[in-house]
């Protein structure tokens, strides 16, 4: 109408880390506030633009879009494509992609200066957004991937200066108590010195922005801990999840991240002739490999168990043409005409992770506790058996396992650097055995965790529905950068 003022939208510019973990679902936070008639731009390197594809899809492409930046392949040594820690199986490879995902910041904020936004939404990893966000005197909102627990028991460790000395060690055990956390938290393994010295870096930089945007919903994280965090780092968390509830068929669930190397239609036909929680899900995410001795204990331990699975190993893992002798090293001789197909399905690469977890065919899921896999297995109230590798998987773990109690743990101690590393302990076969049947044998145990990640589920749902916490957070979010923009010039 003629003379009635309309708001302008914000224009927000995501930045996501080249990973499938942080790209997935920085992707889905894009599209919700384009779904909300904010104007979003995703900026990405050519050979990630297929992360977010599918993403175009869901809002107007007035309200989203896609802009491609070059990957410096030939100053970090890499072939021309590889872009992606998904691409890496070595961890030279993985550093030299983390060196050119730094050397971003040049071709960004050439494009910034073009084509300025009201907000960065930067993921926590790069250390220039913030200096970006105050060249263009714009607030930036920090996103890390990671549960608000895990960044407030992070935080917590580094204030305290616990995590590099022994005073709060049990050396008869090699455990350690976390100090002044709402939670008690006992870890039973120190993680490698680097990794900690690099979250030390990560977390300062959070600290610098707006504040933090979590793909988690406030019920899981506990109010305790968002009030633990908030208070002692006076920054504002945003619990905007579970991001990956937006896709709702099953089309749109098979379509998130990499293209699937199983039929969709395959892997649902397969579950939808087996009973309610009679299949156990084994995924270990896409960056994420062990060894063929490792890989052998598992299967060992999932056919002694029982119960039928649906087990994703890396593309690199079992191709189709391999010889019986390559075969015979990571798999029992003969266990694919005793398992594959009655009793089980192996996926060699990217599996539809969303669709599979909500089918109701799911009992349980061996998970390697990458923040994506708990809060996907969470909002479909499927419970958990840990298996942490490596980053704050074992951190995750605790909130699963000790906190919430919808998993059981497998006992995995060793932490490693990156998902590539050379591991030196192996996780038997027997310790796999008992966990998956803790779960899947329905004993009294197993059918009180699998209740609590009932309740999870449905508080999951409810949290991204009108009203819901989430949901409220949106819009509250939206109107704080609103204000942001009109009223309030940044120092």
């Amino acid at each position: 109408m003629e003379g009635v003022e309309v708001e302008r939208p914000l224009k927000l510019h995501f930045i996501p880390y080249l990973a499938p973990g942080h790209m997935i679902p920085l992707g889905d936070i894009a599209t919700l506030f384009a779904l909300r008639g904010q104007q979003v731009t995703i900026i990405t390197t050519p050979s990630n633009a297929h992360f977010f594809t599918k993403s175009l899809s869901f809002a107007n492409p007035f309200f989203l879009r896609l802009q491609t930046v070059e990957f410096p392949s030939q100053q970090v040594g890499l072939p021309e494509g590889v872009e992606s820690m998904s691409s890496t199986t070595n961890s030279a490879t993985t550093g030299k992609i983390l060196a050119g995902a730094m050397l971003l910041h040049g071709p960004i904020q050439d494009f910034m200066e073009k084509d300025p936004p009201d907000c960065i939404v930067g993921d926590s990893v790069y250390p220039w957004v913030h200096d970006l966000a105050r060249k263009l005197q714009i607030p930036f909102l920090s996103f890390s991937g990671f549960s608000l627990f895990t960044v407030s028991l992070m935080e917590t460790l580094r204030t305290n200066n616990s995590i590099n000395s022994d005073t709060d060690f049990h050396l008869d055990s090699g455990s350690y108590v976390v100090p002044n956390f709402p939670h008690c938290i006992t870890m039973c393994s120190k993680p490698p010195k680097m990794f900690t010295g690099y979250m030390e870096m990560v977390l300062e930089w959070m600290i610098k922005s707006n504040g933090l945007i979590i793909n988690n919903f406030a019920e899981l994280d506990g109010e305790e801990c968002i009030e633990h965090y908030e208070k002692t780092t006076s920054l504002k968390s945003w619990h905007l999840g579970p991001v990956s509830l937006i896709r709702r068929t099953n089309e749109e669930k098979a379509e998130r991240g990499n293209e699937n190397v199983v039929s969709v239609h395959e892997c649902l036909s397969w579950l939808n002739s087996k009973h309610d929680n009679s299949v156990l899900y084994i995924s270990y995410g896409s960056i994420c490999y062990f060894s063929d001795k490792q890989l052998y204990e598992i299967a060992c331990g999932i056919e002694a168990s029982g119960h039928k699975f649906i087990w994703v190993v890396p593309e690199k893992i079992g191709k189709e043409d391999e010889s019986d002798e390559e075969k015979e090293k990571w798999l029992p001789k003969g266990f694919e005409e005793r398992n594959i197909g009655k009793n089980g399905l192996i996926i060699r690469g990217w599996a539809p992770q969303i669709m599979i977890l909500s089918h109701t065919a799911i009992g349980a899921f061996m998970t390697h506790c990458g923040w994506n896999s708990i809060v996907e297995a969470v909002s479909s109230g499927v419970p958990m058996i840990t298996w942490p590798v490596h980053g704050e998987q074992f951190y995750n773990e605790k909130l699963i396992t000790d906190v919430r109690r919808i998993g059981v743990e497998v006992g995995a101690t060793e932490w490693c650097l990156n998902g590539v590393e050379e591991k030196e302990k192996v996780v038997s076969r027997d310790s796999i055995e008992r966990a998956v049947k803790r779960l899947m044998d329905d004993g009294d145990e197993a059918e009180e965790i699998r209740g609590r990640a009932r309740e999870f589920r449905d508080k999951a749902r409810l949290a991204v529905q009108e009203g819901g916490s989430s949901h409220k957070n949106l819009l509250a979010l939206i109107d704080e950068l609103k204000r942001l923009r009109d009223h309030k010039p940044l120092d």
